[in-house]
């Protein structure tokens, strides 16, 4: 049998802080030759949005050689940008989509830091715009999915597009949508030949003609062989929660999000934050279970895996207030045997981003 003793909590500590005093959401991060590269996303300069203050773009590229290192500016996005999807590759951080203060994007780009110099490399566009999806890589192909194409949060899509990084010459397919309904600020994940899109909201017209979000507590899996799989709900919903998410030992981790238990919480001034809650999936058992607690609530932000480290970069902590914040753990890994479970600490390269809110 599976011994399910519980895990003890893990400590997560602080890297140097992103070196913008508010921090930011919906920034594109990942790793290239060793470095954390950070890039883009919003926040508001001025006042707070129920004070009317005006969301910013930023457009700026840092980058951190080590964790005890420093952060340096070390170049500029195409344009400002947030709101996209950013994974890691061999050959540096893939982009794409986003949005600005205007409209939202299909453009696509990689990110490569090599000897000291940025550099930026345009890719074949999506098929639509898109921002507020998620995406991740697997087996040579870049997955996106979800999302809207455009600005407002009137309407969400659940299509899917593929792109093969090993076709130089080739562009993106529109594969089998997600199943059900259209969605966006989902995460997505990659393992074991499959790609996992979690939770994520959904909007519903109402009689009186607003739009309400509904929060899902849905996981899928797409294969390429035999296209999309439900599997077991969520314990609660999860919202703009780190992405692409870490999947360790086979458990996917869920670190946070916007659960929905605060919706329409008033005066937003006073909102106590996102949830802590760090929910696992136990991929081969098909199962969910609540583990330790993230030091606090983050939503719409990347994670990335990085020199040993779960990194969380950036964020919201509630909605409108960023954190120039970053959260990094090493992975805890367990043996599981027919009498017992073993904990030790292992160094694996993750790193995670994530983006929504206001």
């Amino acid at each position: 049998m599976i011994c399910e003793q519980p895990i003890p909590p893990v400590d997560w500590h602080c890297l140097p802080d992103l070196p913008d005093k508010i921090g930011v959401a919906g920034a594109f991060a990942g790793v290239s030759d060793g470095c954390l590269l950070v890039a883009g996303g919003a926040n508001f300069l001025d006042k707070m949005p129920w004070d009317g203050g005006t969301k910013t773009w930023h457009d700026t590229v840092y980058a951190l050689d080590k964790p005890d290192g420093f952060w340096r500016e070390v170049g500029a996005l195409p344009r400002p940008l947030g709101y996209g999807v950013s994974v890691t590759t061999g050959s540096g951080v893939l982009c794409v989509g986003g949005s600005d203060s205007l409209r939202h994007y299909g453009e696509a780009f990689r990110l490569s830091w090599t000897d000291g110099k940025l550099t930026t490399t345009i890719l074949p566009p999506l098929p639509t715009a898109l921002a507020n999806h998620c995406g991740a890589f697997m087996a040579g192909t870049l997955y996106v999915v979800g999302g809207s194409e455009k600005p407002g949060e009137l309407e969400c899509v659940n299509r899917a597009f593929a792109l093969d990084w090993d076709d130089k010459d080739g562009a993106w397919c529109e594969i089998q949508p997600l199943p059900g309904r259209p969605r966006f600020l989902s995460a997505a994940a990659a393992h074991n030949g499959s790609l996992f899109v979690v939770g994520g909201v959904s909007l519903d017209s109402c009689p009186d003609g607003k739009i309400r979000r509904s929060y899902l507590k849905e996981i899928w899996s797409y294969c390429p062989d035999n296209g999309w799989t439900p599997h077991a709900p969520m314990p609660k919903p999860a919202v703009a929660a780190p992405t692409p998410a870490p999947v360790i030992d086979g458990r996917l981790l869920v670190l946070g999000g916007d659960d929905g238990s605060l919706a329409g919480f008033q005066p937003l001034a006073k909102h106590p934050g996102f949830t802590k809650s760090i929910q696992s999936y136990d991929t081969a058992n098909n199962a969910w279970s609540q583990r330790d607690e993230l030091p606090n609530g983050r939503a719409v932000l990347p994670c990335v895996l990085w020199q040993g480290l779960i990194v969380l970069v950036s964020g919201e902590q509630r909605p409108g207030v960023r954190t120039p914040g970053i959260l990094a753990r090493r992975q805890v890994r367990r043996i599981e045997c027919d009498s017992f479970s073993i904990l030790w600490q292992n160094q694996i390269e993750v790193a995670c981003q994530a983006s929504w809110g206001d």
